[in-house]
């Protein structure tokens, strides 16, 4: 006999900065919420709709790109109604109506602790080494390239994923002391054929994809796309209108967000300030607007 209780998420899910994790038994139940992270601290204030474009752009690539590298999407959570029957332990939750289109199923899988990094253009953390060194995660690239600039061709720059604070930049050959050489190889492949695909199709549609990262995990013993993918928070989204080599972009992103933190002089350790009503109006819009010439639609919220 099912039991019929009201969810309490924090109590079912595993929370993390952005994304509570709710195991439903045979799938995951991943929320993406409209809190914010900079710098590692997860702020005060939330980006209203920010959890529902995260959602169901994640959802719009997965399915867009299955036919590359399958993924752990089982389908995404339009109406909670569609998780009527899901009951761990003999327990069938009520979940809350807000959890639609911000919410997927998804397939459990056994994570690859590396955080896949691929690069087209030369910004952020390879920006500043590139300055240092003339290098990106130990790889040499050309002499004289500027902020901005487009890479010869897209880069594999693997991360280690760390339990607390940032993921550290790793080389290849190091990746592939940590999971294998065949592994790492197959990663590589299927991470920059997601790119090109990704910018191929975003390009038309006036958005530049600087950079993005991705997750991969194993699933019925294959290795398949996991956590979410090609959203403003795992990617840089550039205009392609608006772009100029040299300089730093506007980015449809928390930038905003970034920007008011650094002027205010918070020193990046917890807690963190309050944001003025314009900047957290602002960062909605960029959300939004990347998500709509994406997909051509609004995020339902």
């Amino acid at each position: 006999m099912s039991v019929v209780v009201e969810a309490h998420l924090p109590n079912l899910c595993h929370r993390g900065k952005v994304r509570d994790t709710c195991d439903l038994g045979q799938y995951f139940l991943m929320v993406a919420t409209d809190r914010l992270s900079a710098f590692d601290v997860v702020l005060p204030d939330g980006i209203p709709d920010k959890g529902a474009v995260l959602n169901q752009l994640s959802a719009f690539w997965f399915q867009k790109t299955v036919h590359i590298v399958p993924n752990h999407l089982v389908e995404a959570v339009e109406d909670v109604r569609i998780l009527e029957g899901h009951c761990p332990m003999g327990v069938c939750y009520v979940f809350p109506s807000y959890l639609g289109g911000r919410s997927m199923l998804v397939r459990k899988a056994q994570r690859i602790d590396v955080e896949c990094v691929v690069r087209g253009y030369l910004a952020g953390s390879a920006w500043e080494e590139y300055k240092k060194a003339g290098t990106v995660c130990g790889a040499a690239l050309p002499p004289g390239m500027v902020e901005s600039q487009q890479l010869p061709e897209p880069i594999f720059t693997p991360a280690s994923k760390e339990e607390s604070g940032h993921d550290i930049n790793i080389s290849i050959d190091q990746m592939k002391k940590l999971v294998g050489g065949a592994m790492t190889d197959e990663i590589v492949e299927k991470s920059l054929a997601i790119y090109r695909f990704a910018d191929d199709y975003a390009r038309p549609r006036g958005i530049i994809i600087a950079d993005t990262k991705m997750e991969f995990g194993f699933i019925d013993g294959k290795v398949s796309l996991i956590d979410e993918l090609l959203t403003p928070d795992s990617s840089r989204f550039w205009d392609a209108e608006l772009y100029r080599p040299g300089q730093s972009q506007p980015s449809y992103d928390k930038q905003p967000v970034r920007d008011w933190l650094v002027a205010s002089g918070w020193n990046k350790e917890p807690p963190a300030p309050k944001l003025p009503p314009e900047v957290v109006q602002q960062t909605t819009a960029r959300y939004r607007e990347a998500f709509r010439r994406l997909t051509g639609n609004d995020p339902q919220t």
